[in-house]
């Protein structure tokens, strides 16, 4: 057993480090400039509190992390058909650690048309992008 002062076995940044390797943040440039492109739908994984104090990137769809597996798959009963319209999907949260892993996440499950942006929502806020 590890005892609570012990390092992981991998660390949180390690698995961050990983997910960024299968799939690649998009740059803040390149991410903006999608942003009103009918093919592609960004994705608002933060939690509420987040999504209510900064707001969000115009036009994203909400999806919560600890959801978000269970609504991208059609054979859930937490299926949503918005995620699976054939649209590119761009995540985001914070500072683009939990959207690393859950674009992984859904890549492992066949999403292979997903990403993140680099540096998440405080990066987009940060450079002066649109905010709802």
């Amino acid at each position: 057993m590890r005892a609570p002062s012990e390092p992981l076995a991998r660390s949180a940044q390690d698995l961050v480090n990983a997910a960024n390797e299968v799939v690649p943040p998009i740059p803040l440039d390149e991410a903006a400039a999608l942003l009103g492109d009918d093919g592609v739908l960004f994705v608002d994984i933060r939690e509420p509190g987040e999504l209510e104090r900064l707001g969000t990137i115009p036009g994203a769809y909400r999806a919560p992390r600890g959801m978000l597996e269970f609504w991208v798959d059609p054979a859930s009963p937490y299926y949503r058909e918005a995620l699976d319209d054939g649209r590119r999907l761009v995540l985001f949260c914070g500072s683009a650690w939990r959207s690393a892993l859950a674009a992984e996440a859904l890549h492992r499950m066949g999403r292979t048309d997903v990403t993140h942006i680099a540096g998440g929502f405080s990066a987009w806020q940060g450079a002066g992008h649109p905010v709802a």
